[in-house]
């Protein structure tokens, strides 16, 4: 049976939504990806997770309000 590092297993993204932009936080439990602006857009921003951390488990968070719970949901 094949270990699995559950140090960097877990994944935690913080997404700050704005209409034109969102800013997006990245990190892991052991240290801090990035912080990046990025278009708003989902897809965008799953593309980019699949590609950079294939197996992790993501949590995802938002601010509050009427615009970030869809972009949290599509994890």
């Amino acid at each position: 049976m094949p270990l699995q590092n559950a140090v960097d297993t877990k994944l935690f993204i913080g997404i700050d939504i704005h209409k034109k932009s969102w800013s997006v936080s990245i990190r892991t439990e052991s240290f801090d990806h990035k912080t990046f602006s990025m278009p708003p857009d989902p897809d965008v921003l799953y593309e980019y997770v699949a590609a950079h951390f294939p197996s992790h488990e993501i949590s995802a968070t938002y601010e509050a309000g009427c615009c970030g719970f869809s972009a949290a949901r599509y994890f």
